[in-house]
């Protein structure tokens, strides 16, 4: 599972967490693409406050680096899974949405509606803490990887939650937790290495 950051400072992520890092881009901090030729992802600030004309100024900076974005989470209602499909279908056909890989934002309630899986190519966990770690989301999980899509977790910020997704198979996730405080990133780095100084030892 790759850490995406949204950071200033990729590097020094990278530093803490001993292996390379995408990039987060939301609208909510604007930054730039320090490294547009990488893996990055674009979300679309919901969880804080939907900005549209901020959101689409930003997918259409990313244009040109379109073909390396793994996915732009769709804009989506927190907690609930009916609106944000309703949400889905709407934006879904608008430009620039449009020319990026597209990500249904997987909200509390999302195992009672079906997901047309031919229309996205991603799935983005949201939701509340309990509902990530609930037998629904396991199993679309579980679907979504046997139909070769890419998953990303958001608000993954302690190594016991990692673990967890990561163990799922889970391709990226993010983390204010571990985007800006190098603490937590080392605990990452040392729930990474310690097992294999066992295994040496």
């Amino acid at each position: 599972m790759k850490l995406f950051a949204d950071s200033k400072n990729l590097e020094e992520v990278e530093t803490d967490v001993g292996e390379p890092v995408g990039q987060l881009l939301t609208p909510l901090t604007y930054r730039q693409n320090f490294r547009p030729e990488n893996d990055f992802g674009i979300d679309n600030g919901c969880f804080v406050n939907f900005n549209k004309k901020k959101f689409y100024t930003l997918l259409e900076r990313e244009l040109p680096n379109a073909k390396n974005c793994k996915f732009v989470a769709l804009p989506d209602v927190v907690g609930s899974a009916r609106r944000t499909l309703e949400l889905f279908e709407h934006y879904r056909h608008e430009y620039p949405i449009t020319q990026f890989k597209k990500a249904l934002v997987i909200q509390n309630g999302q195992e009672n509606f079906p997901i047309e899986w031919d229309l996205i190519d991603a799935i983005f966990i949201g939701g509340d803490d309990r509902y990530k770690h609930s037998f629904a989301v396991k199993t679309i999980i579980q679907c979504a990887k046997r139909l070769e899509k890419w998953v990303h977790v958001g608000r993954i910020n302690g190594v016991p939650r990692w673990n967890y997704f990561e163990h799922l198979g889970v391709d990226s996730c993010d983390g204010t937790g571990f985007s800006m405080y190098s603490e937590n990133r080392w605990r990452l780095f040392r729930n990474k290495t310690q097992p294999k100084l066992f295994e040496t030892a």
